[in-house]
């Protein structure tokens, strides 16, 4: 599933260009997720003013509305002004003055869907329970421990759930607690303020990383100029079962956690 680095990644390769176009026609094909919320056809002569990004949800703002886009588990975007003709897994598509963005996606997990503005009762059924932004200056750290003692699940599953910080994904929260040297199996309520900053710090570092190197693709991950991520390369405990830790060769070991994988080493991370 493309997690918060891929869905920026995608915002800023085709964000820029995209900005300020006018929608000359819109297709959608079979159902997504969720309904758009209004005929297709009323996007058409609409102005995108602008791309932002909310967890895992692409906003792109119009100068009526906005469309909130979100990846499901194996969309992709792209744009561009010649795009080959559409196939049997391209689902929705915005035909404008300076190109065609469409979302192309298999398993018809993801979604497209037209709010009146963020305060609309859509829109905060999907955004109103997003936690803080790790990227974003709203990140605090006081904030963040008070969450995490709140919650008396293993650390690893709080981080997952989105609602203290959002798109901190399997990966990526992996990573983080590695770097953190905090065992992923610890109830979130344990962290003393101290290893909490710890994290935080680590957060901020994995996913500032990933972004920089075109977040991950373990499968089928393009952003919007088909190009690849490569942050999973250097990945120091995600899918590395067996191999010795890159830090003392300890053995890395793989448990599940909530039906997903886990990766650690029991020496550099500690209860």
């Amino acid at each position: 599933m493309p997690e918060l680095p891929e869905v920026e990644v995608t915002r800023l390769s085709f964000a820029d260009r995209i900005a300020g176009a006018r929608i000359g026609a819109a297709v959608l094909g079979k159902p997504l997720r969720w309904p758009l919320g209004i005929p297709v056809q009323q996007l058409t002569g609409r102005t995108v003013r602008g791309v932002r990004r909310r967890g895992k949800y692409l906003l792109l703002d119009l100068d009526e509305g906005l469309l909130l886009l979100h990846l499901g588990m194996s969309g992709s975007l792209s744009f561009g002004p010649q795009l080959p003709p559409r196939g049997v897994h391209d689902h929705f598509e915005l035909v404008t003055t300076r190109g065609t963005l469409r979302l192309h996606d298999p398993r018809r997990f993801g979604a497209v869907v037209f709010v009146p503005d963020e305060a609309s009762p859509q829109a905060r059924k999907l955004l109103g329970g997003l936690g803080m932004e790790p990227l974003s200056d709203d990140f605090d750290v006081v904030a963040f421990h008070a969450g995490l003692k709140a919650r008396r699940a293993a650390i690893k599953q709080v981080l997952l759930a989105g609602d203290v910080v959002v798109g901190v994904g399997n990966i990526y929260a992996s990573e983080a607690l590695f770097l953190a040297g905090i065992r992923p199996t610890l109830s979130a309520a344990r962290l003393s303020r101290p290893r909490a900053a710890r994290l935080h710090a680590a957060i901020r570092d994995v996913l500032a990383r990933a972004v920089e190197k075109g977040g991950s693709t373990l499968r089928d991950f393009s952003n919007a100029h088909g190009e690849n991520g490569y942050f999973q390369l250097d990945a120091m405990v995600y899918g590395r079962e067996g191999q010795p830790c890159r830090v003392c060769g300890t053995p890395i070991k793989a448990i599940r956690q909530g039906q997903r994988s886990t990766f650690y080493c029991p020496t550099c991370q500690k209860n």
